[in-house]
C-alpha cells in the first residue's frame, strides 16, 4: 500500500513535471509567435510610415506646383495691368501736352481776335462816319427830305419784294402742283377705276295711279271722311285735282310719303275704303315698312362691308333709301363714298376698315334733320356719339363739309369721296338759281382785287379767270394774285370739287401805218 502511495506521487509527480515541461513549451512558442508578430507589425508600421511620408511629400509637391502656377497666372496679370498703366500714362501725358498746345493756341487767337475786333470796330465808325456824310451829300443834291426819302426807299423795296415773292411763288408753285396733281391723280383714279357706279340717279315717286276717276270719289268718301282719316292717320297731304288717272301724295317726311304711297295703293286694290279699314291698311303697311327699312339698312351695310352697327343706326341708314341730294339717293351715294374712302385709305397705308364706316355714315343726319335742329353733319354726329360709334367716325359726320376743324385724316378722305361721288357724271342736278348765284359770286370776289379789269366763271364754275391791268399788275404779282384768289375763294365760298384760278395779263402795242 505504500508503494502504491509512493507510485501514485511518483505518477503525480511526473504528471506535474511533464504538465510543467508541456506549458513552458507551448509559453516558449508563444512568446516566439508574439515576438514574430511584434516584428511584423513594427515591419508594417514603418511601411505604411514610409507610404504615408511619401504620399505627403507628394501631395507637398503637387501643392506647391499648384501655387507655382497661381503665382505664375497673377505675375502675368500684374505684368499686363502695369502695361496697361503705363499706356495709360503715355496717353495721358500726351493728352496734358496737347490740351497745353491747344491753350497756347486759344490764347493766341484770342489776342488776334481782340485784335481784329478793335480794328472792326474802328472800322465800324469810320463807315458810319462815312454813310452819314454821304446821306447827307445825297439829300442835297436830291433835295429830298429824310421823310421823303425813307418812303421812296420803302416803295423801292416793296416793289423788289413783290417781284421775289412772285418769282418763289411761281418756282414753288409749279414744283408743288406738279408732284400734288400726281400724286392725286395716282390715288384719285385707282380709287375710282377700281370702283364702277351707275350714273342714273334715282327720285322718290310721289303720285298714284287709279283705274278709273270714280275711284276719285271713294277715296275722297262721304263729306270727305275717308280722305280726313287717311291723311291722319298717315301724316301726309292727298290731293285728288282734275288730272285724269292720278292721285298726288305730298308730305316733307319721304318715308311717311313711301307708307301713305303703298297703303293707298293696297286700299285701291282692295276697293274697301272706309276709316276703320284705312287704320288697319295704314298700321300694316307701317309694319312692314319698318321691316322693309331695316332690311333694306342690313343690306346695304353687307354690301358696304359695315358690320357690327347698332340697330337705331341700321334703320336710319335705310331711311335714306327713300332720300335724295340733288336726284341723288342718299344711300347709294353713302354706299359708293364707302367703297371710295375704303380705298383711298388702302391705297395711302390707312385702316380701311375704319374708313369704309366713316363713308357709310357720314351722311346718316340726313334721315332724322327733319326731326332735330341744325345741319346734318352736326345731327349725324350726335346721333353716332349717342349709338357708340368712335371718334374717327363721328368726327367725319360733323367734318365732312368743313363746318370743324379736321383733327382725323379720315375726316378728309371722306370729304374727298364725297365730292367724286357728288361731281362725277350724272350723280347731281343742281338748279339754275344756285348756279347762277355761284357763278355771280366767284365774278364778284375775282373783281374786288385791285388791278382787275373784268373776271368771267366758265366752265359751269368750275374755272375763273381774271383779266388784269398790264401796267399796274407784272407777271410776278400776277402769279401771287391767282394764289390770293384762290386762297379767298376757299374761305369764303362753298362750291363742289375745286376751281381753277387763270390771272390773264396781256400787253398790247397798236400803231397806225397812214
Amino acid at each position: 500500500m505504500t508503494e502504491s502511495i509512493i507510485g501514485g506521487a511518483i505518477g503525480l509527480a511526473l504528471g506535474i513535471a511533464v504538465g510543467f515541461f508541456l506549458d513552458r513549451i507551448r509559453k516558449g512558442a508563444a512568446y516566439q509567435r508574439r515576438d514574430e508578430i511584434v516584428r511584423q507589425a513594427e515591419k508594417d508600421g514603418e511601411n505604411i510610415l514610409k507610404s504615408h511620408e511619401l504620399s505627403a511629400k507628394e501631395e507637398l509637391l503637387k501643392r506647391r506646383e499648384d501655387l507655382e502656377r497661381e503665382l505664375n497666372t497673377v505675375r502675368d496679370e500684374l505684368r499686363g495691368q502695369e502695361k496697361r498703366l503705363d499706356k495709360r500714362e503715355t496717353a495721358i501725358e500726351e493728352q496734358q501736352a496737347d490740351f497745353v498746345k491747344r491753350e497756347r493756341m486759344l490764347e493766341l487767337t484770342q489776342n488776334k481776335l481782340a485784335e481784329r475786333n478793335k480794328v472792326v470796330e474802328a472800322k465800324e465808325k469810320e463807315l458810319d462816319r462815312i454813310l452819314k456824310d454821304e446821306q447827307e451829300q445825297l439829300y442835297k443834291i436830291s433835295g429830298l427830305g429824310k421823310d421823303e426819302a425813307k418812303e421812296m426807299l420803302l416803295t423801292r423795296l416793296d416793289r423788289q419784294l413783290k417781284n421775289e415773292t412772285g418769282t418763289l411763288i411761281l418756282k414753288y408753285q409749279t414744283e408743288l402742283k406738279q408732284e400734288c396733281d400726281k400724286q392725286a391723280r395716282e390715288v384719285v383714279g385707282m380709287a375710282i377705276q377700281r370702283y364702277a357706279a351707275t350714273l342714273t340717279s334715282e327720285s322718290t315717286v310721289s303720285s298714284i295711279d287709279i283705274p278709273n276717276d270714280e275711284m276719285k270719289g271713294r277715296i275722297i268718301g262721304r263729306e270727305g271722311r275717308n280722305i280726313r282719316a287717311f291723311e291722319k292717320a298717315t301724316g301726309v297731304d292727298v290731293i285728288v285735282d282734275d288730272t285724269p288717272g292720278v292721285v298726288i301724295v305730298s308730305a316733307f317726311d319721304t318715308v311717311r310719303r313711301e307708307v301713305a304711297k303703298l297703303a293707298l295703293t293696297k286700299l285701291i286694290q282692295d276697293g274697301r275704303i272706309h276709316p276703320s279699314r284705312i287704320d288697319d291698311v295704314v298700321a300694316e303697311t307701317q309694319k312692314e315698312m319698318d321691316e322693309h327699312i331695316r332690311g333694306v339698312g342690313q343690306e346695304a351695310a353687307q354690301e358696304a362691308g359695315v358690320l357690327g352697327l347698332h340697330e337705331k343706326l341700321i334703320d336710319l341708314m335705310g331711311r335714306l333709301s327713300f332720300r335724295t341730294s340733288y336726284s341723288q339717293n342718299v344711300l347709294r351715294h353713302s354706299i359708293e363714298v364707302s367703297y371710295l374712302t375704303g380705298m383711298l385709305a388702302d391705297q395711302l397705308g390707312l385702316d380701311g376698315q375704319i374708313a369704309r364706316r366713316c363713308g357709310f355714315l357720314h351722311d346718316i343726319g340726313k334721315a332724322a334733320d327733319h326731326e332735330m335742329e341744325g345741319g346734318h353733319p352736326a345731327i349725324g354726329a350726335e346721333l353716332l356719339k349717342r349709338f357708340g360709334e368712335g371718334q374717327e367716325v363721328v368726327h367725319a359726320a360733323a367734318g365732312h363739309h368743313d363746318d370743324i376743324r379736321v383733327d382725323y385724316i379720315y375726316t378728309v378722305l371722306v370729304a374727298a369721296a364725297d365730292a367724286i361721288s357728288a361731281s362725277r357724271p350724272g350723280a347731281r342736278r343742281e338748279t339754275l338759281e344756285k348756279y347762277v348765284r355761284r357763278l355771280e359770286e366767284l365774278e364778284t370776289l375775282a373783281c374786288g382785287f385791285p388791278g382787275v379789269d373784268q373776271s368771267y366763271a366758265v366752265q359751269a364754275g368750275r374755272e375763273i379767270r381774271v383779266i388784269v391791268d398790264s401796267r399796274e399788275v407784272n407777271d410776278r404779282e400776277a402769279a401771287k394774285m391767282s394764289k390770293d384768289i384762290a386762297e379767298a375763294i376757299e374761305q369764303s365760298l362753298t362750291y363742289p370739287g375745286e376751281i381753277k384760278v387763270s390771272v390773264l395779263r396781256e400787253t398790247r402795242s397798236i400803231e397806225y401805218a397812214r
